[in-house]
């Protein structure tokens, strides 16, 4: 599949700060600037290009206290047309639920990687769930078959109408939405607040307790969960379905069994996924797949180097455990975005 020419204007945005100080791009900006449609462009277009001149070191995890954890993801780039370095920085606390906060916290900061000037702080937590989203949204445009009417959506976290959003945009002839979660009453508020959006003409939001009815219907089944047992059941999945995994990025953590992997073709975002992911590395280990059963990573599906779908029939998997190579390229498109419309 051929990368499409890159939306950000090829000026320098660095130049049009020159001599004022670090912009701060809060959560509310971040969502004017962000679409899951223009993101996904954006990762189509830039991912082939700039993918091998990113520099990625193995994320640093420091333990602050003994339940909480602050997490450091870098990544700086030798590429003219990224020309920055990027930090990750994430607090992990999780006993802030008793206190009515979220458990994780992170901001993103930009610097320029010619003269090492701070250029912008912006919301990390805000742009990991449209990066997130994003990934599954284009492997879902390159593997998903081109007629799928239904999407499963299981779970109803902060992360879930990120992904509605990103498969939609990547799959136009999406008509259905049917939402899962433990607690169905989330389930329930969440599809009842994107059919009222009426942000998308000719599609329908559900809700739904039955979880194995469900994934029986899906054409696409997207899961963000924490599950440590698996949700979905590999004999529940229907001949050409695409499944998209989100939430495992540990060995405990796995949202289908092995027959799901089994029956499946597996595409991966990046190698990481087969060293993080609970559903991998579990199937590895019990000789479901062998790792070079992989059918390829996202960047070489985008550049056609490897087949995605082969069939009508055939079931894909992606599983992705994200990077700081996403960080780097969304936190891009919006500060170069926000420096455009500003400056």
């Amino acid at each position: 599949m051929a990368s499409k020419p890159n939306p950000i204007n090829d000026q320098n945005p660095q130049q049009s700060i020159e001599g004022n100080s670090p912009i701060f791009i809060s959560s509310d900006s971040l969502h004017s600037i962000l679409n899951h449609h223009s993101l996904i462009q954006h990762f189509h277009s830039s991912l082939p290009t700039v993918t091998s001149a990113i520099n990625t070191p193995i994320r640093q995890n420091h333990p602050v206290s003994p339940t909480s954890s602050l997490l450091l993801m870098p990544s700086w780039s030798s590429s003219p047309s990224l020309p920055y370095i990027g930090v990750k920085l994430v607090t992990y606390f999780p006993q802030n639920s008793a206190i009515g906060l979220p458990g994780v916290h992170a901001n993103y900061v930009l610097f320029s990687s010619s003269t090492g000037q701070p250029l912008a702080s912006m919301d990390g937590t805000v742009l990991t769930l449209y990066r997130t989203a994003c990934v599954s949204g284009l492997a879902s445009k390159i593997l998903a078959r081109k007629d799928s009417k239904v999407l499963v959506m299981i779970g109803a976290g902060a992360l879930a109408p990120h992904l509605i959003k990103a498969h939609l945009a990547a799959n136009p002839s999406l008509q259905k939405v049917i939402i899962w979660n433990r607690t169905i009453k989330k389930a329930t508020d969440l599809a009842e607040s994107l059919q009222r959006s009426n942000e998308y003409d000719g599609v329908c939001f559900k809700s739904n307790e039955s979880l194995e009815e469900i994934i029986e219907q899906g054409d696409i089944v997207s899961c963000a969960t924490n599950a440590e047992t698996p949700l979905v059941r590999g004999e529940k999945l229907k001949a050409g379905a695409h499944l998209d995994l989100v939430g495992s990025f540990k060995h405990t953590m796995k949202e289908c069994d092995d027959e799901a992997i089994r029956r499946g073709r597996v595409y991966v975002d990046n190698e990481a996924a087969l060293v993080e992911s609970g559903e991998l590395v579990g199937a590895f280990e019990r000789g479901v797949i062998g790792k070079e059963d992989i059918g390829a990573n996202l960047v070489e599906l985008i550049k056609g180097d490897k087949v995605g779908r082969r069939n009508s029939e055939e079931i894909t998997v992606f599983k992705s455990v994200g990077s700081a190579v996403v960080d780097i390229l969304a936190a891009q498109l919006v500060y170069e975005t926000f420096v455009k419309d500003k400056y």
